[in-house]
């Protein structure tokens, strides 16, 4: 009986720690969680102010792993509003994660553009890929001081 009201706690206090662990962005929605892994290194910010202009500017961001393969993406901004975001390199490991990828990334991208950051909301059932995504569209943004 004791071991049980022991147990019964423990796992209570586990599942409040995971729910509290969580991130939600400004808006209100859930954001992708970042993996504890990744092939890029972490950003500095600039130390001389960024001026943007509206020249249409593009950056691929970093090849980032997620547990099928490799992603990375390209965006496109104009000023400081995103215009267009795609995937600039696919590379996975099995033809199932090929058709889960074809029916994600464009739904990411969509996100992508509506939220106009990299704060967006993960595809349900294609976790690491929506991972991977965000992940390289920040390297991108990053790199166009966004």
């Amino acid at each position: 009986m004791k071991t049980s009201r022991v147990l019964l706690a423990a796992t209570s206090a586990g599942f409040v720690a995971v729910l509290s662990m969580h991130a939600v962005g400004p808006s209100g929605r859930r954001s992708i969680a970042s993996p504890t892994t990744s092939t890029t290194s972490p950003s500095t910010s600039p130390t001389t102010p960024t001026t943007f202009t509206n020249a249409a500017r593009s950056a691929v961001g970093a090849s980032e792993q997620f547990g099928y393969g490799t992603i990375s993406v390209k965006v496109t901004v104009q000023g400081t509003h995103i215009t267009a975001v795609s995937v600039a390199n696919l590379q996975v490991l099995e033809s199932f994660s090929q058709s889960l990828a074809s029916q994600a990334v464009p739904l990411l991208t969509s996100e992508a553009l509506a939220a106009q950051s990299a704060s967006i909301q993960g595809v349900s059932g294609a976790s690491y890929t929506s991972a991977g995504f965000a992940q390289s569209l920040q390297s991108a943004l990053s790199q166009l001081g966004i």
